[in-house]
């Protein structure tokens, strides 16, 4: 088990890619005004893509969260990460073991993971997890298939059960984010409320003042 929280989740908006939220602009537009706007760790996530525009997309990404002194976290493949050189990958119940993904990336990059109950949430933790997402906290139709929102209740059992950084995930939008922040958690994990936003930068920024400060984070 970890000793309090990893000093390399210098973080708490983790901005998840989904190129079908933002309202057909340029991918890479839209994550470099979020960064503009502070955030400083983005998951790119494309299920839909190859293999070459996983690497391109990518490419392209860590050459802008390098700028702004961001992290980039690959979704589920662990050598498009490598390739690229991004700062850890983010798995779920139907990826690798995280041993198995360890080994790939070795110690100093991030492994994130996606978790839905208590269960899988302390299980993550105990098999080496860096930082974990929880949720869906709120309704989100891209979260439905996981089932009935978890809540802020669950969130704060799992928040105050955990030692490794915990992001509330699902639904999470301007109106509920301090709600969701007050949980005990690291920070917000999000999609729509950044992407989706007529001026991305400014919605970050929005966003990022409702969170915790980083007080652990060095």
């Amino acid at each position: 088990m970890k000793e309090l929280e990893s000093p390399w989740i210098d973080f708490n908006l983790y901005l998840i890619t989904g190129r079908e939220e933002t309202q057909g602009r340029p991918l890479g537009y839209v994550v470099e005004e979020a960064l503009k706007g502070g955030v400083r760790a983005v998951q790119y996530r494309d299920k839909d893509a190859t293999s070459k525009e996983l690497y391109e997309t990518a490419h392209e990404l860590r050459r802008l969260t390098s700028r702004y002194g961001a992290k980039l976290i690959i979704n589920d493949r662990a050598d498009i990460a490598l390739a690229v050189d991004a700062d850890g990958v983010h798995i779920g119940s139907a990826s690798m073991p995280i041993y198995k993904v360890r080994r790939i990336l070795g110690e100093r990059k991030l492994i994130g993971v996606s978790c839905h109950n208590k269960a899988q949430a302390i299980a993550a933790q105990e098999m080496g997890a860096d930082f974990i997402t929880f949720g869906p906290v709120y309704y989100t139709p891209s979260k439905a298939p996981y089932g009935d929102p978890v809540g802020t209740a669950k969130l704060q059992t799992v928040a105050g059960l955990l030692q490794v950084p915990v992001f509330a995930l699902g639904g999470i939008k301007k109106e509920n984010c301090a709600e969701a922040a007050g949980c005990g958690v690291r920070g917000v994990a999000l999609i729509s409320a950044v992407l989706s936003a007529a001026d991305p930068r400014e919605a970050a920024k929005k966003l990022i003042a409702l969170l915790p400060p980083l007080e652990h984070a060095d």
